[in-house]
Formats: structure tokens, C-alpha cells, sequence
């Protein structure tokens, strides 16, 4: 059972996703914007963290960048689920410190594995690139 934050601001997705991640025995702070995330994950240290891309106040991209220079929070893994599928914004996703990179729509049993898998430590920050 791992802690995760997730960052969504579509209750569609949120629901489908947080129901998932519940199924699969986890405990997870779903918000609304990427500046409550960003507060809750300097609150309490999450497992792993789950953001989209696009949200009010703050977008996904910004609270990575705040994450990776911020101790306590630079090496919790990332995992971006957006529907932004372009080559190119992945790249820039990567680049900026996610881990994975997962769009919509997505399968939830997909989701999980690629949560657990961050989870597990089965990836190794390399400092720029995951």
C-alpha cells in the first residue's frame, strides 16, 4: 500500500482513477489543482504523485519543477496522466523530472501498474532525465 497525491481537476477522471488506485489497496489525496497538491505533498510526503498536466492555479509541469528543487520532495517519483499526447510535450515532461507519462484515455489496471511500478523503486533518477 503505498500514499499517493493526485492532481486532477476533471471528476470523471479523478473518480475512475482514485477507484482504481482504492481498489488496488492504496491511499490516495485526490485535489483539484496543482497548488493544493503541491501543499498536501509538503505536508506529508507522498509515495509516488500523479498530475495532470493542465489544472487551475498551478499546471502539472510547474509543481514538478517546484518539486525537484525542493529536498523533501525532489525524489518522489512522478507519474504525468494527461490527455496531452504529443511527442514533444512528453519529451519536455521527461526533461523537466517525470518518471512516466501515461495519457488519456487510459486503462485503470495500467495506471496501477505504472504507479506500483514507481512505487517499487524499479526506476533510478538520473538528475535531468528519469
Amino acid at each position: 500500500m503505498g500514499r499517493i497525491i493526485y492532481a486532477e481537476d476533471d471528476d470523471i477522471v479523478g473518480e475512475i482513477a482514485t477507484s482504481a488506485l482504492f481498489g488496488a489497496g492504496h491511499a490516495v489525496g485526490w485535489l483539484r489543482d496543482g497548488q493544493a497538491a503541491l501543499e498536501a505533498m509538503r505536508f506529508r510526503t507522498p509515495d509516488v504523485a500523479v498530475l495532470d498536466l493542465h489544472m487551475p492555479n498551478m499546471d502539472g509541469m510547474r509543481v514538478v519543477r517546484a518539486m525537484r528543487v525542493d529536498p523533501h520532495l525532489a525524489m518522489v517519483p512522478v507519474l504525468m496522466l494527461t490527455a496531452v499526447s504529443g511527442r514533444s510535450d512528453k519529451d519536455i515532461a521527461f526533461y523537466e523530472g517525470v518518471d512516466d507519462y501515461l495519457t488519456k484515455p487510459f486503462d485503470p489496471d495500467e495506471l496501477i501498474f505504472r504507479v506500483e511500478q514507481l512505487m517499487g523503486g524499479n526506476i533510478r533518477r538520473t538528475g535531468m532525465f528519469a
